[in-house]
Order: structure tokens, then C-alpha cells, then sequence
């Protein structure tokens, strides 16, 4: 939003001018993730659904996640799922 304004273009004694009106996005997010309890040992399922249809990308902390036996990942149009198996207490 502070890209808004009015832009010049100036050539010599010439010049042409713009103004540039920035639109906020709307929210991302249709459904914040929610906080989970597991026993270690169990599955747990974490959620989250968007505005609409984008690619997700899920991590733990700051490192990415890749689909595995420990880590199921499923998208279904704005919905995405995370399922965490065999849980332990590194996956806190």
C-alpha cells in the first residue's frame, strides 16, 4: 500500500505522470491452523483451508516437509492436510 501515488516520468522538458492505486489482498487464510495434542506413538492431522486454490507448502519451524511414510500431505482445492505418523516428541 505505500507504493501508492503519483509517478513521473520525465524526459527533457517533457513528462508524463500516473497515479497508482493499490487494492489490499484479501486474507489468505479461510481457516488458521489449529493447536494439536498427540500421544507419542499416534497420528495426528493438522488442517488449514485458504480463500482460494494456491499450492501449500508445509514446514516444521523453518524446514521444509516432503511427502513420506512419516508425513502424509493431501490438497484438495482450498483445503490442505498435513498428517503426522508414528509421532514423537522431535515432532513437537
Amino acid at each position: 500500500e505505500s507504493d501508492a501515488g503519483d509517478y513521473t516520468c520525465v524526459c527533457g522538458d517533457k513528462q508524463s505522470t500516473a497515479s497508482l492505486v493499490v487494492h489490499a489482498l484479501p486474507p489468505l487464510f479461510k481457516e488458521e491452523l489449529k493447536n494439536e495434542e498427540a500421544e507419542e506413538g499416534g497420528e495426528v492431522a493438522l488442517h488449514c483451508e485458504l480463500t482460494k486454490a494456491a499450492p501449500v507448502e508445509w514446514r516444521k519451524d523453518q524446514r521444509i516437509l516432503k511427502a513420506s511414510e512419516k508425513h502424509k500431505m493431501r490438497q484438495e482445492g482450498t483445503k490442505a492436510e498435513l498428517v503426522i505418523r508414528e509421532i514423537a516428541e522431535e515432532d513437537a
